[in-house]
């Protein structure tokens, strides 16, 4: 397990979170997820104010014309409510289709000697981030019998679990741009250890708010340079990309 090129990519990314391409991604996310919070709380709204309807009538009180209105405010203080646990994961979903954008910021900042980078289409992104969102709920879903079974051990298990997964997707996205899929696979396969060890690493911050907002721009910009540290070894000398 290579612990100092962890620590290296960390690092570098850390040195970097200020750079405006960066922060362009992080309020593109943090925008666009108030943007669908919002339009569903106001389409809710709309659908439980039509299935109500203006008069409505209640045993006792009879025909009564407030109903709809106490449910629409009922609905929208509900999805108010909902929406400060939603927006972490809602954003952080919406930030990981526009990551591309933070590796080519971390390559033309470190690695401007490299050709341009394969972007992954836009839908082939939507895709593995649907994907990827789907695998992450399902299996911390499943892990709620492991937090209740082994309560002491909650955050390791949370650690090792997320680590694994964040790991997977954010040095597949780093690797896919420069050798294709495939050999991303075998990559990822050949340094699971480092890359585990890494995806720990950006799972730790999970668990704090606000914080937990950047995670998938620090992920993608550790893992774009922990997968150039990986590859620059001699014993990758298999893959190559083209210079300028």
């Amino acid at each position: 397990m290579a612990l100092t090129q962890i620590f290296k990519a960390f690092s570098l990314a850390l040195g970097q979170l200020s750079d405006p391409r960066f922060r362009r991604v992080l309020l593109t996310g943090v925008g666009l997820a108030l943007v669908l919070l919002i339009g569903a709380a106001a389409g809710f709204v709309w659908l439980i104010d039509w299935m109500t309807g203006e008069d409505n009538w209640l045993p006792i009180l009879g025909e009564v014309s407030w109903l709809d209105d106490l449910f629409s405010w009922g609905a929208a203080f509900l999805l108010l409510f909902l929406s400060v646990f939603l927006m972490i994961p809602v954003a952080s979903a919406i930030t990981s289709m526009f990551l591309d954008d933070v590796a080519d910021a971390v390559e033309a900042e470190h690695y401007p000697h490299l050709a341009p980078a394969t972007r992954v289409p836009f839908g082939d992104a939507v895709r593995d981030t649907v994907n990827f969102m789907g695998v992450l709920i399902g299996v911390n879903m499943l892990a709620l019998v492991l937090y209740v079974l082994f309560a002491p051990l909650a955050p390791l298990i949370f650690w090792t679990m997320n680590g694994f997964l964040l790991g997977r997707e954010y040095f597949t996205l780093a690797a896919i741009r420069r050798v294709g899929r495939v050999e991303a696979k075998k990559l990822r396969r050949r340094h699971m250890g480092t890359i585990w060890a890494a995806g720990v690493l950006m799972a730790m911050p999970l668990s704090i708010p606000v914080l937990n907002l950047v995670i998938p721009i620090l992920g993608a910009a550790t893992f774009t340079h922990l997968f150039h540290l990986l590859v620059s070894d001699r014993r990758e000398a298999n893959i190559q990309y083209p210079q300028r």
